[in-house]
């Protein structure tokens, strides 16, 4: 029971309270559509409260594990196939079962009592085995100075990251895939691989990237232009001309926005859940918090969102353990990507992506993964406290 004096209460209070906000608009957003397919009003709700209160049961108990079962080479490698496993296994049935898929996507497993989608799974694996590996080699890294040499050494995890964002992007899960990348990217970038290689490395990743957006924008294949994701790239330009195809979905997203103004029209309230949003207690869930709660509502969850972040960010400057800063920018990036793309696709400035919002959106495997990420982190910042007391 010491170590829980020791836990960080900026990111537990907050953590808290996005979970009670989630339960809360859950049931507001779902209620109306539950009632309508003829299902109990209150079944989204029962089943948010049970991810939260399971996910605070495995918060507690990642905090309380010791740090050295997060370093352990036989559970990453077990998590490792388990992930990878799970991603290949969604692209075949894909393949195989068209009708598998969902909104144009082959992303969850039907474990029974829980949609299990492994993407979630992969973005907490990314960090901590990327953070493992670089920590383990930041020596070595930090004495080459050449693409070449810099290669030959994050091979291996290189390969292992690719294959998994390839299997995300096959879905097609292009926010899921970026999100990996980005995770990859911040860990590569936070090592000790001299800051130069990563510049050039930012640099040429956003030629290319840029170079395919121009590249689909102008001259789409014909292949790409019936695609899903095509289609929320034409709706996020030409919403209101694509309202009765593409587009309905972020139109009313704006609708509902706009109805909310500062102080919203009151809770239960909302009149976009009532058959204008599908699912709005999951992707579009902020929209809802917009209509009803107002812009009073939603500054206060991001401002929750934005501690959590924060205080991340700053106990990975000052902590002086490579492994430690790695698991809280990853951890944090994690969790700020998410948020971007999420409020982003809602406001039209990027496409729809289908990112739910941390804590917030209905769903388990998300809210499961980030609260034991969260876990992770108040462990070895508690453990790390503990051990500075002990050196005196």
């Amino acid at each position: 029971m010491k170590k829980l004096r020791k836990i960080d209460l900026w990111i537990v209070i907050p953590y808290i309270l996005l979970l009670g906000i989630g339960i809360v608009m859950v049931y507001s957003a779902s209620f109306y559509n539950a009632l309508v397919v003829g299902g109990r009003t209150n079944q989204y709700l029962i089943k948010q409260l049970a991810y939260a209160v399971l996910g605070l049961f495995l918060c507690y108990v990642t905090f309380m594990l010791k740090e050295k079962i997060f370093k352990n080479q036989r559970i990453l490698s077990f998590v490792m196939i388990v992930t990878g496993g799970s991603l290949f296994y969604l692209l075949l049935r894909a393949k195989l079962v068209p009708s598998s898929r969902v909104n144009g996507a082959s992303a969850w497993i039907n474990l029974g009592l829980i949609n299990f989608q492994p993407l979630e799974l992969a973005k907490l694996f990314f960090i901590m085995y990327l953070a493992l590996f670089l920590t383990n080699k930041q020596n070595r890294l930090l004495r080459k100075q050449g693409w070449k040499e810099v290669f030959l050494e994050v091979l291996q995890p290189l390969f292992v990251v690719v294959v998994m964002i390839v299997l995300v992007f096959m879905q097609p899960d292009i926010g899921g895939a970026l999100i990996l990348s980005l995770i990859t990217l911040v860990l590569l970038s936070s090592s000790t691989i001299p800051g130069r290689l990563i510049a050039e490395l930012s640099g040429m990743l956003l030629v290319v990237f840029t170079s395919m957006v121009v590249i689909i924008t102008k001259f789409p294949p014909e292949f790409v232009k019936h695609g899903y994701a095509y289609q929320r790239f034409l709706a996020m330009q030409h919403p209101f001309q694509l309202e009765q195809k593409s587009g309905a979905q972020l139109v009313n997203s704006f609708y509902a926005i706009s109805n909310g103004g500062v102080f919203g029209v009151g809770l239960g309230n909302s009149i976009q859940k009532r058959g204008y949003l599908p699912e709005p207690h999951t992707d579009f869930i902020m929209s809802i918090v917009s209509e009803e709660l107002g812009f009073v509502g939603v500054a206060f969850i991001l401002g929750l969102l934005f501690i959590i972040i924060m205080r991340m960010i700053s106990l990975g400057f000052r902590s002086r353990k490579t492994y430690n800063s790695l698991v809280y920018y990853g951890v944090a990036t994690m969790i700020l990507i998410q948020v971007v793309l999420n409020i982003g696709g809602l406001l039209g400035v990027i496409p729809l992506t289908g990112v739910t919002l941390p804590f917030v959106s209905y769903g388990g495997s998300s809210l499961l993964i980030l609260s034991v990420a969260l876990g992770v982190v108040l462990n070895l910042e508690a453990t790390a406290k503990f051990e500075k007391i002990k050196k005196g």
